[in-house]
């Protein structure tokens, strides 16, 4: 469950980053660009708080 966790909060970061690339290099709208930006934002939020938690010892 923790890998499925990662690998979904690295999409979501990975959705923040690569829009603003592509926009850079005018690939993709700014619509398309905010609409990216705001998935990848609610995957990396709601996703790496469970498997970032600090362990106790």
């Amino acid at each position: 469950m923790n890998i499925l966790l990662k690998i979904v909060s690295f999409f979501g970061l990975g959705l923040t980053v690569v829009p603003s690339i592509l926009v850079f290099w005018q690939s993709l709208s700014m619509e398309d660009h905010k609409f990216y930006m705001i998935f990848g934002m609610i995957l990396w939020f709601a996703t790496s708080p469970f498997w970032m938690k600090e362990q106790e010892l």
